[in-house]
């Protein structure tokens, strides 16, 4: 069938788009840049703003999945621009009746916490409300091979230690768990549903065990440093002045760091006839180590 993508250029996206070919799939999808050519694999040029480039995107698709979206912005338009108005806009271009498979965040459980949190609420509200054969995910931390999101950490896990957010508990997923969850949702009826998924681990992790795990995958032991919201906010207005819009630690993702409890809902997880997890997260994060060495990154 035709599965036409957003955010497949991404960190999520490549690995949707080759699990969607291993099953037999054609691949239509969004780049806002010239991509290399790709056997089964059709890019239509342009963005989540260019009406004309989504409906070339879903013309005649079987199955839309939405992945694209903001994980960081200076402020609250930017988050509103790519989460909010980019859903309005690819739910606009499909039509009626699709299956639509959208991928939304663990933080818009708790909207008020953050402005990425109530920004991706927001989205998943437009999906609802939609005449479309959706159902929904919430992924937690992602994590594996080709994200620059976690490398910062295990940079900083390199040297011995490792700063995480007071106490607290959240979950993981495996990127390629989550790209075989994304596809074999697609090929399957609508249920309108909103799945949270993890590693299996019951309880999640709490953000100790798992610094020291991300020790061990790099074959050291780490010091984890529990900073106050305080601390995280002054590291956050610091990573400003250094980074720029570059940061990775910014005021609003403080806010959710600091919640206790990223753990996935059990009540939520997919039906274990549909999907269950394959990697576990200390094997997932001994390759993401090693993948990062191999791309000379650590």
């Amino acid at each position: 069938m035709i599965l036409a993508l957003t955010g497949g250029t991404g960190f999520v996206g490549g690995h949707v788009i080759r699990r969607a070919l291993e099953a037999g799939h054609q691949v239509r999808a969004l780049a806002r840049r010239p991509q290399p050519a790709r056997a089964g694999v059709s890019w239509i040029a342009g963005a989540l703003d260019d009406p004309a480039a989504l409906a070339e995107l879903t013309a005649g698709a079987e199955v839309v999945i939405h992945i694209a979206g903001v994980v960081n912005a200076p402020d609250r338009a930017g988050f509103a621009a790519g989460n909010i108005d980019g859903t309005r806009a690819i739910v606009a271009a499909t039509a009626p009746g699709t299956r639509f498979v959208h991928v939304s965040s663990l933080s818009a459980r708790e909207p008020r916490l953050s402005i990425y949190g109530w920004s991706k609420r927001e989205a998943e509200e437009i999906v609802a409300a939609s005449a479309l054969a959706w159902d929904m995910v919430r992924p937690p931390g992602i994590y594996g091979p080709g994200d620059m999101e976690m490398l910062d950490v295990f940079r900083l896990a390199r040297r011995g230690f490792s700063i995480t957010p007071p106490a607290g508990r959240a979950s993981w997923i495996h990127v390629d768990d989550l790209a075989r969850l994304l596809v074999v949702l697609a090929e399957t009826p609508a249920e309108r549903a909103i799945y949270e998924m993890d590693d299996g681990r019951e309880g999640g992790w709490t953000h100790h065990a798992f610094a020291q795990a991300v020790g061990v995958a790099l074959g050291r032991p780490i010091r984890p440093l529990a900073l106050t919201p305080g601390l995280l906010r002054l590291g956050a207005r610091i990573d400003r002045l250094i980074r720029g819009k570059r940061a990775k630690l910014t005021a609003d993702r403080v806010a959710y760091f600091c919640h206790p409890d990223w753990t996935v809902d059990p009540a939520k997880r997919p039906p274990v006839a549909l999907w269950t997890p394959g990697i576990a997260s200390e094997a997932g994060l001994r390759e993401t180590a090693e993948s990062y060495r191999a791309a000379g990154l650590l």
